[in-house]
């Protein structure tokens, strides 16, 4: 088993998660949560992670989750891809294409000058399917039922755009960028920017501050380990007749 070191969940834990494919970033407190029961801890993340996107995710634990959002703020790099030719409602691959664009007269110099705009202090609207709440209720749920809602612009900051390769369709980047940027939405305004389309195949967030994704845990090596450091305290407690 994995070495892991010896935790204190109740005075506060800063734990570094490899968020899996399709899991919410709830889903993944949840997981933490149930498997420290039958201790009541507080445990929330610091900045989410849509469910088709993977990477670092920070979880606190017990006193630390004060500090959620001084975590929360701290810029983040991402590493992607994106397909050319079509969108989709959702930004990425959600919910299915809803138009197809000719890429065949785009070319790679036209790629890597759209990423231009897309550098420095930009402005953008969240994707309709997104977590950001609305009159208390989440965007993705009104999109889901076919409700229009207003969407409002935000001022996010974008210190790196870069095009690591070009195999059209697919294009893959790294992004550096501070908190509330939505990469769904900065790709489809850069598929708009070729007078084309372009939705999310594929998100990793490899950097949150300091913290970088090449040290978090695996959630199924954490959880394995929790429940075995469970098994051993009950093993070891005495019983009363």
């Amino acid at each position: 088993m994995i070495e892991f070191p010896d935790f204190n969940f109740a005075e506060g834990e800063l734990l570094l998660i490899n968020k899996p494919y399709k899991w919410t970033s709830f889903d993944v407190v949840g997981k933490i949560r149930n498997s420290l029961k039958p201790q009541k801890l507080k445990v929330g993340h610091a900045g989410t992670l849509d469910p088709l996107a993977t990477g670092l995710l920070i979880i606190c634990t017990g006193k630390l989750t004060k500090q959620i959002d001084t975590y929360q703020a701290e810029e983040k790099e991402y590493t992607g891809t994106m397909v050319l030719g079509a969108s989709t409602p959702s930004f990425d691959m959600e919910t299915e294409i809803d138009a197809s664009f000719d890429i065949s007269k785009i070319t790679e110099a036209q790629i890597y000058a759209a990423t231009d705009p897309f550098t420095g202090d930009i402005s953008q609207y969240p994707p309709a399917h997104s977590a950001v709440k609305v009159n208390g209720e989440r965007l993705y749920v009104k999109a889901r039922l076919g409700e229009e809602v207003e969407l409002k612009k935000r001022f996010v900051t974008v210190s790196t755009f870069e095009i690591t390769r070009i195999a059209l369709p697919e294009v893959d980047f790294r992004i550096v960028c501070s908190k509330g940027t939505y990469i769904r939405s900065l790709v489809s305004d850069f598929g708009k920017a070729l007078n084309n389309g372009a939705y999310l195949s594929k998100l990793t967030r490899t950097r949150s501050g300091n913290f970088l994704l090449d040290n978090a845990f695996e959630l199924t090596d954490l959880v394995a380990y929790l429940r075995h450091k469970k098994e051993e305290v009950k093993a070891n407690t005495p019983t009363h007749l």
